[in-house]
């Protein structure tokens, strides 16, 4: 388990240290959530478009429960089950972490934003799909960029990462079978 853990803080030192302060604003964009609004509304656009107002009711509904679980599951991994410090308050880490964030925070396993980011792109690709043929691989592209984002920061060592993007896999596909189920019913 230590090879695993160094490992892990090895390639987050790598790929945090990739940055450089010409891309910095690009990232700091990715990671914040109000910047993606633009996104959101145009997504909501096409769920009424093809799912119909009550559709979109449900979808909204759907993604409101998408986005608690995976926030309220990584706080209770990030601060109760693991309590695994950042790598930008991480003793011996931290003095080698290009860190740009506005903040910290204390605990880092695993990442909300990887998770919440990849649930919406798994449930929105797997939703309109059918309809819009390159909306998975483009809403899958853009969770990544969210979270690596997450590492350039320096907030996240790429395990959050990846266990938030498993985790949001699941729930956005769990999500998917759900509104897919309310809407044949209800819509």
């Amino acid at each position: 388990m230590e090879e695993i853990i160094q490992f892990d803080k090895d390639l987050f030192l790598y790929l945090n240290n990739l940055g450089t302060p010409a891309w910095d604003a690009f990232w700091l964009f990715m990671t914040e959530k109000f910047y993606q609004i633009p996104l959101y509304i145009v997504l909501l656009f096409f769920f009424y478009r093809y799912f119909g107002i009550k559709g979109t009711l449900i979808t909204l509904v759907v993604v409101a429960a998408l986005i608690t679980a995976s926030d309220q599951l990584s706080n209770l991994f990030k601060n109760v089950l693991f309590m695994r410090p950042r790598p930008c308050g991480a003793e011996g880490v931290e003095q080698f972490t290009r860190f740009i964030a506005k903040r910290c925070g204390r605990h880092g396993y695993f990442s909300a934003h990887a998770a919440s980011s990849m649930a919406i792109a798994f449930f929105t690709g797997l939703a309109l799909q059918h309809k819009l043929k390159f909306i998975f691989p483009f809403m899958v592209i853009w969770s990544l960029v969210v979270s690596y984002s997450r590492i350039y920061l320096g907030v996240h060592y790429p395990g959050d990462i990846v266990t938030g993007m498993a985790i949001g896999i699941l729930l956005g596909f769990g999500g998917y079978k759900l509104q897919t189920y309310l809407v044949k019913k209800y819509a």
